[in-house]
């Protein structure tokens, strides 16, 4: 089922997320759906308090590009992206394995806004799926990126709030509307 994605100025959108203790059918069923939801809206990711629900469940899905990616261990063997999409994962933690660097990012949640954010360019990631098992992945360039962007979701951090302070200042009169209208 498709569902409505929240708009930025909603307050979910701000709430860091409660752990997911328990995986069941409701939260199997939400994942499917935010799947859905995301391939509907054209996007590679989408986290839980962007269709309303403030918990740490996230989705991605990348595959569509496979070179968007330089490298890619999972459980510290190497693996075909394909291996591991669509992504459905609960409660992240990241360690950050390079420097940073920018690159242009949208949100779903902020439609019809991009904008130049810096971020670590690969990332390992401890990410527990809903059957129980936990995959440990570090990776690099658009999955990376994603990870990172949907965690963020989880801690009630958007993109913009990770621009340049130039950047910041430029956006301000447009995130304000945006607020006012969502």
């Amino acid at each position: 089922m498709i569902l409505e994605i929240v708009q930025y100025g909603h307050p979910v959108l701000r709430e860091r997320c409660k752990r997911v203790e328990q995986v069941d059918d409701a939260i199997r069923i939400l994942a499917d759906d935010m799947l859905e939801t995301m391939y509907d809206a054209n996007g590679v990711g989408l986290a839980a308090p962007q269709v309303g629900v403030a918990i740490r469940l996230a989705v991605i899905d990348v595959a569509h590009d496979p070179d968007c990616i330089s490298f890619l261990k999972v459980d510290g063997k190497d693996a075909p992206l394909a291996s591991i999409m669509p992504l459905k994962f609960i409660n992240p933690e990241l360690e950050f394995i390079a420097p940073k660097e920018r690159d242009t990012e949208g949100c779903l949640s902020i439609q019809d806004l991009r904008a130049e954010v810096n971020r670590p360019a690969a990332v390992k990631a401890t990410l527990p799926q809903l059957d129980g098992s936990v995959l440990v992945i570090e990776t690099d360039g658009l999955l990376a990126r994603a990870i990172q962007h949907e965690t963020d979701h989880l801690n009630g951090v958007l993109f913009t709030d990770r621009v340049s302070p130039a950047m910041k200042i430029s956006l301000r009169r447009k995130l304000r509307r945006l607020a006012e209208d969502g």
